[in-house]
């Protein structure tokens, strides 16, 4: 089993920037991929990005790609979500999950779910 747990969201004005954090522990050596991903009120759970655990390879959402950066660190085995020019539509709680065998932006892959963090931008 993998446990996630993400930390740095917040409220923020437009324009500004906010940084998440993934950290993850239990069987970290499985982990193939780390994702993120945000869910807003009545919407469907959107891709945001995802990194190669060993090489880092990255992949990102059409939404954010420009203004987010994905990074990880193996020795923290920790992921994060670097969010830049923020708009009040990336507000919605942003998820951080574990996939043991691609890297993906369907959701329906990723095994391992944290308890997401809540995003909320103001205008």
């Amino acid at each position: 089993q993998v446990q996630l747990g993400e930390s740095g969201g917040g409220l923020v004005q437009a324009g500004g920037s906010l940084r998440l954090s993934c950290a993850a522990s239990g069987r970290t050596f499985s982990i193939y991929s780390m994702g993120w991903f945000r869910q807003a009120p009545g919407k469907a759970r959107e891709f945001v990005a995802a990194i190669g655990w060993s090489g880092g390879a990255t992949v990102y959402g059409d939404s954010v790609k420009g203004r987010f950066t994905i990074s990880r660190d193996n020795a923290m085995n920790t992921v994060y979500l670097q969010m830049s020019s923020l708009k009040p539509e990336d507000t919605a709680v942003y998820y951080c999950a574990a996939d043991r065998s691609r890297l993906a932006r369907a959701h329906t892959t990723y095994e391992y779910w944290g308890q997401g963090t809540q995003v909320t931008v103001s205008s």
